[in-house]
Order: structure tokens, then sequence, then C-alpha cells
């Protein structure tokens, strides 16, 4: 039997400045999805995303219908971006089977009906937002996509950030998604913040050492917050909310996006003077 889709509700600015420690966790930070022999996912009522982790952990995982999203298949209505955090393994869609190595990233089309994961050392990330379309499955390599150096080592946020699902790479109907690498000595993952009002977007954290953790900010750029992350938790960060995040050491993420729009330098920057 499946286990449940967890359920997250929205939330807006206004309840943020009353929210305790433990509320914002509860709210914002998903602690665990990547548990041997499981799927985990968890629902955000921003923009319907549905995010999580499959680990075959030397099986193989099914991925079916959840009466939480009123589907006799996942992908009836919806589509689905990968990303291998993990070591190499295969998904298998309609039975045509996808070898991803760490750092490869799957896109598959609404209306494929049976999907399936396998891998010792696998670690799936799936990220998922409802489609009115199909586009055709799309597997790319670390390296293949749109790579892009930002920042500079200077002010500690030189980065590569890898574009693999987006309005000039792989085609989708709304996920916009990739991975972005931060260079040794580099610990900020995005400054100056920023929001961008029409899309909600998620951050995986990974390749964070056990000794070390993201202090990732959100809120408004007036009432900030801030969580604490350990490695391979994700962050739901609503479309009001900034984002961004500094390191006790370098690490690498999955930034994945869902919303009005598919294009990613539409956001509204958040200068660090503007902060509070």
């Amino acid at each position: 039997m499946a286990i449940p889709i967890e359920q997250r509700y929205a939330t807006n600015p206004a309840q943020v400045p009353g929210m305790t420690t433990k509320d914002l966790r509860d709210t914002y930070l998903i602690p665990e999805m990547f548990v041997p022999g499981e799927i985990r996912l968890t629902y955000t009522h921003h923009d319907r995303i549905v995010l999580g982790g499959a680990t075959p952990a030397g099986g193989v995982l099914e991925l079916g219908g959840y009466p939480e999203i009123r589907s006799e298949y996942f992908l009836e209505h919806r589509e689905l971006g990968i990303v291998n955090v993990g070591g190499t393994g295969t998904v298998t869609a309609d039975g045509e089977a996808y070898e991803l190595v760490t750092g490869a990233c799957l896109y598959l089309g609404r209306g494929i009906r049976e999907v399936s994961f396998a891998g010792e050392q696998a670690q799936f990330y799936l990220f998922s937002a409802p489609a009115h379309t199909a586009y055709p499955a799309a597997l790319v390599s670390p390296g293949e996509g749109t790579v892009r150096e930002l920042g500079d080592q200077v002010t500690s946020n030189r980065r590569t950030l890898n574009q693999y699902i987006h309005e000039n790479g792989i085609r989708s109907c709304q996920i916009v998604m990739g991975v972005t690498q931060l260079h040794p000595g580099s610990m900020w993952n995005t400054m100056p913040a920023h929001t961008h009002d029409r899309r909600t977007e998620c951050y995986l954290y990974f390749d964070v050492p056990a000794d070390a953790r993201v202090i990732h900010l959100l809120g408004e750029r007036e009432e900030t917050r801030h969580l604490v992350v350990a490695d391979r938790q994700a962050i739901i960060s609503p479309s009001w909310s900034l984002h961004s995040g500094v390191g006790t050491a370098a690490y690498s993420f999955v930034w994945a996006m869902a919303g009005e729009n598919q294009t990613f330098d539409d956001m509204d920057p958040a200068p660090v003077t503007d902060l509070r």
C-alpha cells in the first residue's frame, strides 16, 4: 500500500511573525524524504506542487495513483521532474528504461501510466505540478543542460547553475528545474535574495557535510525568519517569500519552480540593505 501524501496547506505573510521555530519547520521544511524502500511525498497547496523522494534501496518502487490527487495513476493529470541525488539508478516509464547518474535529470510528461524506480544507492528527488498537455520524456546528464556561472569568490557565492527543465531546454507545462553547485569556499546560494510572486520554488539541499548546516532565509524582506537545514532536506518557498541561504560549508541544491510562467529571470531582488 502506498504511503499517504502528507498535506501542507498554503500560508500567507501575515502568519509568519507569530510562528515559533517549530511552526516554521512544520510548515516549510520537509525533513525526511529519502527512506530506504519507500516513496515519500508531500503535497503543498502552494501551486499544488507535489515533492518527495524515492529510495529503492535495491528493490523496485512503483509510483502509483493517490487519492490525495484524485488520480488513477500519478501522471494522469500531472508532469514530473526527477533528479538523482544518490548513486546511479534506473527510472522506467511505460516500459522505457532511463539510467540516471548522480545529478542527472529526467522529465516525464502527462499521460505516462507506469513509473518505477530501481538502484541500490539511488535517491530520486521528485517534483511534480499539474499539467494541461503532454510533452515527451527527456533525460539530461550533468553538464549537458544550460550551464551558467554565477557569483564571485569575493562575495562567497561562486556557483555553477545547471538549467535542465526550462523554456529553452527540456519542455514542460509548468516545471522549471535544475541543480546548483557551490564552489569550494563559497557558502551563499544566492545573494541578494529575491522573490518571484508568480511561482512557488522548492529547494532540496544535498551534499551538505554531516557536521554542516545551511541557514535558509525566508519570509518577507522586512520580516525575515530562518530555518537550519541539514543534508537532503527540502524547503517550500511560497511565491511571496524570499529565499536565500548560507552554509557552514559548500553544498549543492536542486531548485524547482511551478506557477504562472517559466521565465527564469522573472524575479524581484531583495537588496541586503532592505532586509530586516
